[in-house]
């Protein structure tokens, strides 16, 4: 029976769609049959930074409707083996969206995988909740500034009295927390918070920190998931993360500024 993971935060902007793609990926690499589903309905980007966004003929929708079968609007991914895309529709609004059509769409989907991430919208519209109501597991995306932190408490609040789990006084959805954008020079001025000081305020266990990187911005430009490519700080940081939430000991990296050389320094200057 497949985990359903959402992704989701309460503020926009904060990496969930690339952290979604990257997180997907991290799971098939390691021989896990993953769907990545797109819930932001109008919007739909994840099809563009999984790199597939030319090969979407059915989507979501068409399926919830009965306009497609699952298997007509599911991409292969083609670099890695286990790693299949659910984009949304670019044309309907978040209406569309229904517990039915979820329900049944996700219990299909069950029978075949091991992971389905719910690549959410962010905030409490009804897209966001649709992604959130069925999960098992929720993985908070925030960046380290007060208001992203303070939103995604909001989220926490909302997971743990609107999910299915949650009204059916299950137990409660499984919580974990990635800090994506995390600059240690500006932690050190006081432009950011401390991992420290958003552990504080969210209390739930921390999954990973990805740190600032050009390179999630060059990978989301090509439609490549950041873990697929050039080894930066912030693909082995992905990678880490999905060893975490599989259950290996991982000791967190790239908390603090990396120690540069002259040399390096120089190189910095002039890129």
């Amino acid at each position: 029976m497949a985990n359903i993971i959402v992704m989701t935060s309460g503020k926009g902007g904060v990496g969930k769609t690339t952290s979604s793609a990257a997180f997907g990926t991290g799971l098939a690499l390691r021989g896990f049959k993953t769907c990545v589903i797109d819930f932001d309905v109008g919007l739909r980007n994840l099809d563009l930074i999984m790199g597939c966004e030319r090969r979407v003929v059915f989507d979501f929708i068409n399926v919830i409707n009965g306009e497609a079968r699952i298997n007509q609007a599911l991409i292969k991914d083609k670099r890695v083996e286990n790693l299949f895309i659910l984009p949304t529709s670019q044309t309907r609004d978040k209406e569309a969206l229904t517990i039915d059509g979820v329900e049944r769409v996700l219990n299909e989907l069950k029978k075949e995988f091991d992971y389905i991430i719910c690549d959410s919208p962010a905030g409490i519209e009804r897209g966001a909740l649709m992604a959130l109501y069925f999960a098992d597991e929720a993985v908070i995306v925030t960046n380290p500034e007060v208001s992203s932190v303070r939103d995604s408490d909001r989220i926490l609040g909302v997971i743990q009295a609107k999910s299915y789990r949650a009204e059916h006084n299950l137990e409660p959805v499984r919580e974990r927390l990635l800090i994506t954008r995390y600059d240690y020079d500006r932690v050190e001025r006081g432009e950011m918070l401390k991992v420290e000081d958003v552990l504080e305020i969210l209390a739930i266990p921390l999954l990973g920190v990805i740190p600032e990187s050009s390179a999630v911005l060059r990978a989301s430009n090509v439609g490549m998931p950041v873990v697929l490519g050039a080894k930066s700080n912030a693909s082995l940081a992905y990678a880490d993360s999905v060893a975490r939430f599989l259950g290996d000991s991982v000791e967190h990296r790239f908390l603090k500024a990396e120690r540069r050389g002259l040399f390096d320094r120089l190189l910095r200057r002039t890129a």
